[in-house]
């Protein structure tokens, strides 16, 4: 399905006619001999094509062409997201689609322009560990909550690992970002079926942990930074020496 009139006219409208990373003007003037030109393009945030960047979406998902799958973005910055993308994830691109419109929404009358927006990490993590998840809605509340998620799993051995691995943390990544849009049938079923994947997980001898940290983002039109929060999903084995066992404290002491 091509990306709708509709659609089309919001993303251009909360994106106030600039890339969403470098504020540059999408449409420019006409010249004395030539007619307007266009350099904005609609760039989709999960793509639906398996070796393209950021996979996660099907040609058939009614999300990909979503209001909320789209980014706005000059040509230079629409071929840097594709080009560098494992530094800027779903995830990423996001949470600069919200703080960009964000900006249009409230501060394009002003005369100020705005700056790049740039992420640090910090150099101390503030998530001091990881919290065992058993439930697909825990994995939910954790990521859609969140700005970003970092993704990753203790070394796979067999195909059924890399495959039921691999597919839970695709699920997780593919509807952490957009999840905020689902409706609640789709976001419990959603919620469901991680739930029966955990179960596989643990069956096949892996557990699924998680947490938050904090990063640090500046640039727009605040000097000051604000803080970012990031997921981390990670799936351990059983026996991986890290997992400690906190003990429950008695409640009648």
């Amino acid at each position: 399905m091509p990306i709708s009139d509709k659609t089309r006219k919001m993303l251009w409208g909360k994106s106030g006619n600039r890339c969403a990373i470098c504020k540059r003007e999408l449409v420019l003037e006409s010249t004395g001999v030539d007619v307007e030109s266009v350099v904005g393009e609609e760039c989709h945030i999960v793509s639906a094509q398996s070796n393209g960047p950021r996979p996660g979406l099907t040609s058939q998902d009614r999300e990909l062409d979503s209001y909320g799958n789209l980014l706005l973005l000059c040509r230079v910055h629409h071929k840097m997201i594709d080009d560098q993308h494992e530094t800027y994830t779903a995830e990423i691109l996001l949470k600069i689609k919200q703080t960009h419109e964000h900006w249009v929404a409230t501060k394009l009358a002003d005369n100020e322009e705005p700056r790049p927006l740039r992420f640090r990490r910090p150099k101390e993590k503030t998530a001091s560990f990881l919290v065992r998840l058993t439930t697909g809605k825990e994995v939910l509340n954790l990521v859609e909550s969140s700005c970003a998620a970092s993704y990753d799993h203790d070394e796979l051995k067999t195909d059924q690992e890399v495959e039921l691995v691999g597919g839970f943390l695709e699920v997780v990544q593919d509807w952490g970002d957009i999840g905020s849009e689902l409706g609640s049938g789709r976001r419990t079923e959603i919620a469901f079926r991680l739930s029966q994947e955990i179960k596989e997980l643990e069956e096949l001898g892996f557990l699924v942990f998680g947490a938050r940290e904090v990063h640090e983002m500046t640039g727009g039109y605040s000097a000051a930074t604000s803080d970012w929060s990031v997921t981390m999903i990670r799936v351990l084995r059983k026996d991986n020496p890290e997992i400690m066992v906190m003990p429950i404290e008695d409640k009648n002491t």
